[in-house]
């Protein structure tokens, strides 16, 4: 579910599917500025009711940024 949510909003900002897999870096591999990251953050908290914090330093995977998400939701249940 948090895999399939992430990957709406990627391809909404214009990523290729074939690009985004569990290991895909933000910035090395899909060149999303701060910026797209932030929306990334804001689109996470509206269609999940999560706070993540992606780090603007250091380049996340998209595996990672699922566990955060996952970490988040048991934290926080609905």
């Amino acid at each position: 579910m948090v895999m399939d949510t992430l990957k709406a909003i990627l391809l909404e900002l214009g990523i290729e599917e074939s690009d985004v897999t569990e290991t895909a870096l933000l910035r090395k591999d899909l060149q999303l500025d701060s910026t797209e990251t932030v929306q990334i953050a804001l689109e996470l908290k509206r269609r999940l009711g999560v706070n993540v914090k992606l780090e603007a330093r250091q380049d996340m995977t998209l595996g990672h940024i699922c566990d955060l998400v996952v970490q988040a939701m048991a934290l926080n249940p609905a």
